[in-house]
């Protein structure tokens, strides 16, 4: 696997074979996936059940950013995340990474020991971030999306849907380069669900193995979204199953870490198959 580091320690390391699990932890009342687990201390203890399910990354969001989702001010983002964050600070074990595309909110965790920023808009929401995120010598994912919530899912079109979003990651990886941000630091999302029709987010999983030649670690969250309903016909409770293939699925072509809400099912997949595979190899 590529490399991605975030504050001096290695969250993926160069030889490992075993991608991570990034696990959910929805801060909003109005979560689709969650059930509004609004309670800190409930959130808390969800992130930690997370933790002992496999997580080895957990991933705090105070700002929904689902279809039609409204944006929230920095200091309803603080009041949602704070509390959680010094929280799971001390008794997490984990790496922390922020899902807000704020510079305050994430200089306000990062000062907490916060590991890492997962910006939805890739940097480019606010201008002061590239700035945080290098002084802290922070990890950062880098995600693709056109549009915004409120409008990217109203009729999102491409030419060539891979070799756009490639183009998109490839030039925010040089321009966060370029700002301070090492290469070694950056991970990379092409962002399934977000301003992606069904044939986009299965043209993405198809062809994920191109994204290596980015030359960063390449993080995948297809979990629960509206496209595995489509597949399957079940709501976004009864996705547990189709998140955990289609994010096997990614790893399998190169991704680094999958990004779920459930992160038992998540594990399970990979340690059979990661089994599968040793018992291939060595026959």
């Amino acid at each position: 696997m590529i490399e991605w580091k975030a504050r001096g320690r290695a969250i993926v390391g160069a030889g490992d074979a075993t991608p991570r699990i990034m696990g959910i932890v929805n801060v909003t009342p109005d979560s689709f996936s969650d059930g509004g687990r609004v309670s800190a201390d409930a959130a808390a203890r969800h992130a930690l059940e997370l933790v002992a399910e496999g997580a080895s990354i957990l991933d705090l969001g105070g700002e929904s950013t689902r279809p039609g989702s409204e944006p929230v001010p920095a200091d309803e983002e603080l009041r949602r995340l704070l509390p959680v964050a010094e929280s799971l600070a001390t008794s997490a074990g984990v790496p922390l990474s922020i899902d807000t595309s704020k510079a305050e909110v994430a200089r306000r965790l990062l000062g907490l020991g916060a590991a890492i920023v997962n910006d939805v808009t890739a940097l480019r929401g606010d201008p002061a971030m590239a700035e945080v995120v290098a002084e802290a010598g922070a990890g950062v994912v880098l995600m693709h999306m056109k549009g915004d919530p409120r409008t990217m899912q109203l009729d999102p079109r491409y030419d060539d849907v891979v070799g756009e979003v490639l183009a998109f990651l490839e030039g925010r990886i040089e321009w966060c380069v370029a700002r301070g941000i090492p290469r070694a630091n950056i991970a990379v999302d092409p962002g399934i669900g977000f301003g992606k029709a069904f044939d986009h987010n299965l043209d993405l999983l198809r062809n994920l193995g191109r994204f290596a030649s980015l030359g960063c670690a390449v993080v995948i969250g297809t979990s629960r979204k509206g496209f595995l309903g489509s597949i399957t016909g079940r709501d976004v409770r009864g996705r547990a199953v189709a998140s955990a293939v289609s994010s096997l699925a990614a790893c399998e072509a190169g991704a680094a870490v999958a990004r779920v809400h459930d992160v038992a099912a998540m594990s399970d997949a990979i340690k059979v198959w990661t089994a599968v595979r040793g018992w291939s190899e060595a026959r």
